[in-house]
């Protein structure tokens, strides 16, 4: 008893030392979850939904780093400590530093291999890191990797020590320009006003190891076929055996649907009798098993879940192009969604947080969400998939050249942008990645290459080329920015009041959508960035004076659907920074009206019989 007592006792002391090393940096309002955030347990939820292993470990927490120049090698001593993955300039990760496109940030942790993991492959995956990173292992390169939205990964068996050494280090080296070089960087600069906002440098997403066999499934690809009733699954294997199997099966919780044995890098098609459609009114998800089978044995198992859904555009009574959800014409509205935190700038302190923003869009009555120049954990897409909300995937911009600033009316028209090899290479390199790594996911309907003529370049071809990447999805070419006939869409920005472009000149050739409108501001002492220059599109000192604008607006889109609008999409979800034209504060403990108030304006925008299609 007195062993155990002891036992409890250095546990608590050793936490609490582990507590007083880190402490959230002052003088920034938060969300209510920072409260919550432990460096003994930083985002613990297992980071990918739709690819799930039980063996893996997580290495999120107290990390030491330091800042050199780019000189300099290495650290010649770290500096204190950072918690991952929150970037270095958030409150949360007890730095609160800027880095710059002169200096290095450098992580620097060590790890314990689980026995479990004895004997295996052991992969270490990074959600994301902005944006060039090396990894080190034990002193070894282990690889590197650009990009600052997409997940990568690296086999990291042959660098681990062997024998009576347990401990294994790991070294991270991060260089990021911010708005100083030609790469994808989204809204983030060194000087931030206006709609630009604070630099995120470094880890900031979930950081974990994962343990397989020497034969084991890398990924898949599923792609649902509504009119065919099939779900197409290709996986890719590593290291198969001479008569090795893959079978992969689709489940309706205990009950198998079906099954399909094909060989390694052969494609399954599962037929599914009756499917249960996805749609934001009922959101329904089957389970996917993926199993190597070697023997009649269990080799690798991957666990997913996929949807029955389709995404297309038909023509309406009028013979306006429309588009469609489930070969019904349903009208897509939610919030621009930026995804920025005032105390984790582009990470969630938790789970729960992540989840909050998706749940009370859905309970306003949205039934969409445009996520605005950045790209999400897979876990928020994973609440999307859940809740039922369908989702615009924007590609962040990077090398805008000059900055387009807001202003009333009609934005977005200009001259394309002539990149240099270098900054067409960033991009398309991420764009594919980005497309690859969400590929599966059932909420994202349309992907949104550019917006507003930020950094936009060969519009046609890179449209084009998103089409073929991914037939299975609409393709928004330019979202209020330079106009072309490629792709599924056409989108206008329009501030403060709701307009469309002309059906009579556009409506046959591409569906017609409001990209953005909106911007009602309303700023709420005590939950803004700063107490002074905030602003809106339009600003109100009462919620009351707000909503009525907001409802006189949402009377006025009822007429646009009716002669084409497909879309659109209200600015925005939470104040971000000085931007105080927010659904919500920026720290998320004030929603400036009713939740109940703005469903009950909305349902009006899904009535079935303002919009006819013809079969």
């Amino acid at each position: 008893m007195k062993q155990l007592l002891a036992a409890l006792l250095l546990a608590a002391s050793s936490l609490q030392a582990q507590d007083t090393s880190w402490q959230i940096v002052p003088g920034r309002i938060t969300s209510p979850w920072s409260e919550q955030v432990r460096p003994d347990s930083v985002l613990p939820e297992y980071p990918r939904p739709q690819f799930v292993r039980d063996n893996w470990k997580n290495l999120n927490g107290l990390w030491n780093y330091a800042i050199t120049s780019r000189k300099e090698s290495k650290p010649g001593s770290y500096q204190g400590k950072i918690l991952v993955p929150f970037a270095i300039e958030s409150a949360l990760s007890g730095v609160g530093k800027t880095v710059g496109k002169n200096n290095l940030l450098w992580y620097q942790n060590t790890f314990i291999l689980p026995s479990s993991m004895k004997g295996k492959k052991i992969l270490l995956h990074f959600g994301a890191v902005d944006w060039h990173a090396e990894v080190y292992i034990n002193g070894k390169l282990a690889g590197g990797h650009k990009g600052g939205f997409d997940p990568f990964s690296f086999d990291i068996t042959t660098y681990l020590a062997n024998g009576k050494k347990k401990e294994q280090e790991i070294v991270v080296r991060v260089w990021d320009p911010t708005d100083e070089g030609t790469q994808p960087r989204g809204k983030q600069v060194r000087k931030p006003e206006g709609i630009w906002y604070t630099p995120v440098t470094g880890i900031w997403q979930t950081v974990w190891l994962e343990a397989v066999p020497p034969t084991y499934i890398v990924e898949a690809r599923q792609t649902p076929d509504i009119d065919k009733r099939t779900i197409t699954v290709a996986t890719t294997v590593q290291g198969p055996m001479e008569n090795d199997k893959v079978k992969i099966s689709a489940w309706d919780g205990e009950n198998m649907v079906s099954e399909e044995v094909v060989e390694p890098g052969a494609t399954a098609v599962l037929k599914i009798n009756e499917p249960k459609l996805w749609s934001p009114a009922q959101p329904f998800l089957y389970d996917l098993k993926m199993e190597i089978i070697r023997k009649e044995k269990v080799v690798d198992e991957v666990k997913s879940y996929f949807a029955m859904r389709k995404t297309s555009i038909g023509k309406d009574d009028q013979g306006v192009l429309r588009m469609l959800l489930n070969n019904e014409f349903v009208f897509q509205y939610g919030p621009l969604d930026q995804g920025w935190w005032p105390d984790g700038l582009y990470t969630a302190p938790t789970d729960e947080a992540l989840r909050f923003d998706v749940e009370k869009t859905k309970e306003m009555g949205f039934n969409m969400i445009r996520k605005h120049i950045k790209v999400e954990p897979a876990r928020w897409y994973h609440h999307c998939d859940k809740l039922g909300l369908l989702v615009w995937q924007d590609m962040p911009s990077g090398d805008l050249g000059n900055h387009w600033e807001p202003r009333p009316g009609i934005v977005g028209r200009g001259t394309e942008q002539n990149r240099n090899k270098e900054s067409e290479r960033s991009y398309r390199e991420e764009w594919n990645a980005i497309i690859d790594a969400l590929y599966n996911v059932p909420s994202i309907v349309v992907w949104v290459p550019f917006n507003e003529a930020w950094g936009q370049f060969k519009t046609a071809e890179i449209t084009e080329w998103t089409m073929q990447k991914d037939p299975s999805r609409l393709v928004n070419s330019a979202s209020g920015g330079n106009f072309v006939q490629t792709g599924h869409i056409i989108d206008l920005h329009n501030y403060p009041d709701p307009a469309m472009p002309d059906p009579a000149i556009y409506g046959s050739k591409q569906a017609i959508v409001l990209g953005e409108y909106g911007g009602l501001g309303l700023p709420v002492d005590g939950h803004v960035w700063q107490q002074k220059d905030n602003w809106g599109y339009q600003s109100f000192k009462t919620p009351e004076e707000l909503f009525k604008r907001y409802e006189g607006m949402i009377g006025k889109m009822e007429e646009l659907i009716k002669i084409g609008l497909s879309a659109a999409v209200y600015t925005q979800t939470t104040d971000v920074e000085v931007e105080t034209n927010g659904l919500m504060t920026y720290d998320r403990k004030v929603i400036k009206n009713p939740v109940e108030k703005f469903k009950a304006v909305h349902e009006q925008l899904y009535d079935p019989s303002l919009v006819t299609i013809v079969p």
